[in-house]
């Protein structure tokens, strides 16, 4: 019995949520070393799959479009800073909160989708982002006598890059660049921004620490494939909420690694993202069906 594309996806996807949440134990289990070292290695890792995959379709290694290229940098320029706040959330936060924030980047891609591509927002849609911003700052607790205050700031704002990064590739795929193009070109770019920063700060690493960034570059770089294939089987529209599943990954290693117990805040902050990542989910559905049937 053949499986449907659409149960594929959702495998896919679930599979690079796995992924992710691997890449950010690893991140932590590196230990007290530089974010820009930190930020090179794993992305050094993932441009040597992406030119594997590049060779191995016999795909150049240049846009389709020279009038792409702009799109390119800000993709790449976003999804390396959202690096840099993810990363920093991670190794000062419980795992699951740096995930769940990061996990605001599909409501920050609607906002940025808006502003810059000039799709349009219904009511529902500012309603199911602004109540998502609301679940964040119970994750985020803002307050001056909180010292996880910055790390939190930072994974909240690694999700603002990374849904600025989402939409250029939403941009960049409906003029037609290739998926691992786009991957190559992003990993190439952050780790050249990385370089002079890490040839001032480098840390001399131990053999594990090497270990723990490469297979967090073995695990980013499954991660942004199995993602890539999970929406090449299916529409975002019908597989786009299983993403969460990273949750569950997260919460898990991060207690039987570290020892990480989110608290009722954050558990509360997670129940309304996923919430409204539910609703805008079936929203979205339900309007598909409706305009199909016009």
């Amino acid at each position: 019995m053949k499986l449907p594309r659409k149960y594929k996806g959702i495998i896919c996807i679930i599979i690079s949520a796995f992924c992710f949440a691997v890449m950010a134990v690893f991140v932590r289990l590196s230990g007290d070393l530089p974010i820009f070292q930190k930020t090179f290695f794993r992305n050094f890792v993932a441009l040597f799959f992406a030119i594997g995959v590049l060779k191995k379709q016999h795909l150049p290694f240049r846009p389709k479009n020279k009038s792409m290229l702009q799109a390119l940098i800000v993709r790449a320029l976003a999804g390396t800073v959202g690096l840099f706040g993810n990363f920093y959330a991670i190794d000062h936060l419980v795992l699951s909160d740096a995930s769940m924030l990061n996990k605001m980047s599909p409501f920050f891609a609607i906002v940025f989708s808006y502003i810059f591509l000039k799709e349009k927002l219904t009511p529902f849609q500012i309603l199911a982002v602004s109540v998502a911003f609301g679940g964040s700052l119970l994750i985020i607790k803002p307050s001056f006598s909180n010292v996880s205050l910055l790390p939190a700031a930072a994974g909240f704002l690694g999700g603002m890059g990374a849904g600025l990064a989402y939409a250029c590739v939403r941009y960049l795929g409906s003029k037609g660049e290739n998926g691992p193009f786009i991957v190559a070109f992003f990993s190439a770019f952050s780790c050249l921004f990385c370089l002079p920063m890490l040839m001032i700060s480098y840390q001399p690493m131990t053999v594990t620490q090497l270990l723990c960034l490469l297979g967090a570059g073995a695990a980013a770089a499954g991660g942004q494939f199995s993602i890539t294939a999970a929406y090449s089987c299916a529409p975002a529209r019908e597989i786009s909420i299983y993403d969460y599943s990273q949750l569950i990954f997260s919460t898990t290693l991060g207690f039987w690694l570290f020892g990480d117990v989110p608290d009722v805040w954050s558990f509360l902050g997670y129940a309304i993202i996923i919430s409204m990542a539910l609703a805008n989910f079936i929203y979205n559905n339900k309007r598909h069906a409706k305009e199909s049937d016009q």
